[in-house]
């Protein structure tokens, strides 16, 4: 019965790699139903019987990167580019606001003509005029001294997906100067920099069919490090396994 291991999975957060391996191949109708009841438990349990409504700033489409399958991809032509100034971005705050939403998620490519301390001033402008807001920024990979001003400046989360568990599928999907190791090294300067302590950092697990259970396996037990996680490395498990 895979329930013991399931169960040592939501109190301690992670499993011994064995464990993990033993989920990930094993897993039958009569364990999945138990880990979405667990995982419904878990999303209760933190969230309580509540839908949270995020207002998405888009704040640019210019992307200095070329990943090769994104719309705004550096060498698409076609697409008809912008960038948000801070009036704009206050006023779409003022609508969101006026409507309801208590949450701003600033997102955008990687654009290389806003400067982080720009980003940092938005910030700042944004929790001067909704103190009550908590502000999400998906802005892409940046350096830790990065990544801390944005904290300071009041940011409460940070969004930062990775794609595969698999390095080589990870260079299928960009070009040669980007890695998955950069990547996950960034997720780990994030909980450094306390986004994910104060804040739990968010990450989507995207399952292919060129992901090994050992290589998932591998990547859980990788960023299964703290509690900080209040058992969303278990949903992530429970999506990984409905996929």
């Amino acid at each position: 019965m895979l329930h013991s291991i399931i169960d040592k999975l939501k109190t301690d957060k992670t499993l011994s790699d064995n464990e993990f391996l033993r989920l990930l191949t094993e897993c039958d109708d009569n364990a999945l139903q138990y880990i979405r009841e667990l995982a419904r438990e878990t999303a209760l349990e933190h969230f309580g019987n509540y839908i949270y409504i995020r207002g998405l700033i888009e704040l640019t489409n210019y992307c200095k990167n070329d990943c090769y399958y994104c719309g705004i991809r550096r060498s698409n032509r076609k697409v008809e580019r912008y960038r948000l100034d801070l009036e704009q971005i206050l006023s779409c705050c003022e609508q969101g606001y006026a409507v309801g939403f208590r949450t701003f998620v600033m997102q955008g490519g990687e654009d290389t003509a806003i400067k982080d301390a720009d980003i940092a001033r938005y910030v700042k402008e944004i929790k001067t005029h909704y103190p009550d807001c908590a502000i999400t920024l998906s802005l892409g990979e940046r350096s830790e001294e990065v990544y801390r001003s944005f904290y300071e400046a009041g940011a409460d989360r940070y969004l930062l997906r990775h794609e595969t568990a698999d390095s080589e599928h990870y260079g299928l999907l960009h070009p040669a100067k980007m890695s998955l190791e950069h990547r996950l090294n960034c997720l780990h300067v994030l909980k450094k920099n306390r986004f994910s302590n104060r804040n739990r950092y968010h990450d989507r697990y995207a399952r292919t069919n060129h992901d090994s259970p050992a290589q998932r396996h591998t990547l859980y037990r990788r960023l299964a490090t703290s509690n900080d996680w209040h058992g969303s490395l278990f949903v992530a498990l429970r999506y990984s396994f409905c996929s």
